[in-house]
């Protein structure tokens, strides 16, 4: 059984969606109480729906590839993490972060190649 790109494709999306929701945790974070209100404020509500509907995302496209193609790709998520916090928090990249993005992106370039 091969990995089909559409797949592929997929997973990338869900990771940048779920790269969103943990800014939005962070930023819900900021303001986290030890209450009841927390637990319906407007940025942890919509990043739990937006982990979960980054999960929901997963199940079509593991029946369309190989988990051992597709799940590595999820490392996807530490770049997208990485540059939502240079954009949206003011957070600052050094040079081995920047190496570390490098890193993984060449390594999911290898795993997404192997898997075709």
């Amino acid at each position: 059984m091969g990995t089909s790109i559409w797949a592929m494709g997929v997973i990338i999306i869900a990771c940048f969606i779920g790269a969103y929701a943990a800014l939005l945790l962070k930023k819900a974070s900021a303001k986290m109480s030890f209450s009841f209100k927390f637990l319906f404020s407007r940025e942890l509500i919509i990043s739990l729906s937006l982990y979960g509907f980054s999960t929901v995302l997963f199940v079509p496209a593991l029946k369309f590839g190989e988990l051992s193609v597709l799940y590595p790709l999820v490392a996807t998520t530490y770049i997208w993490t990485s540059l939502f916090s240079v954009k949206f928090l003011g957070e600052k990249m050094n040079i081995w972060k920047w190496m570390g993005v490098l890193v993984v992106l060449v390594g999911v370039s290898f795993i997404g190649f192997g898997g075709r």
